[in-house]
């Protein structure tokens, strides 16, 4: 069936393109925000690359491609606005004062928060690889199509970005533990 509306919405179709949209802009938008981290910034992202789908549409040699072709648009755009970003701003949710009987939920958004700013050490090339394998599901050969290079290059930035993040994960932990020591 999404053959038939990728053929249709190449030829013009807009409420065939609408229905596409409809199917994959929620899967497109999740690429956007993990690589971006930011809401706002992901929504324009996803607007810009559904603009660029429509135009490019016609161009597709193989509908049977869409899905990958549209991934490729999507992390390509969310790449690039994500090298324009100046600088992220984080806000500290964790508190010195804090008690042992805290709720196992206030736990679980200070690992949340931990992660978030390790994750935007991240370049934006290897934050694409790490949401495109673990988010996505894709495999390294999948994800060397969508971003077109070599597979090899695909294995290099996945091994260094979980290091990377492994590294920035214990930094982070070690930062918190010597805070606490002092508190």
């Amino acid at each position: 069936m999404e053959r038939q509306l990728v053929e249709q919405a190449a030829k013009g179709d807009p409420e065939a393109f609408g229905v596409l949209v409809r199917l994959s802009s929620n899967r497109l938008f999740a690429i956007a925000y993990r690589i971006l981290r930011d809401h706002h910034r992901a929504e324009d992202v996803l607007q810009q690359s559904l603009i660029a789908i429509w135009d490019d549409l016609p161009r597709l040699r193989d509908p049977e491609r869409f899905e990958a072709w549209s991934y490729r648009v999507i992390v390509r755009a969310s790449v690039a606005a994500a090298r324009h970003e100046r600088r992220a701003q984080f806000v500290d949710l964790r508190s010195s004062d804090r008690d042992s009987t805290e709720p196992d939920q206030l736990r679980s958004v200070d690992q949340r928060d931990e992660l978030e700013r390790c994750f935007q050490q991240l370049s934006p090339d290897h934050r694409a690889v790490l949401v495109l394998h673990h988010f996505v599901g894709l495999s390294l050969a999948e994800i060397a199509d969508v971003l077109g290079v070599p597979i090899g290059t695909v294995g290099s930035r996945l091994h260094y970005a979980v290091r990377i993040l492994r590294a920035a994960i214990e930094a982070d932990t070690a930062g918190v533990s010597a805070t606490e020591q002092r508190a």
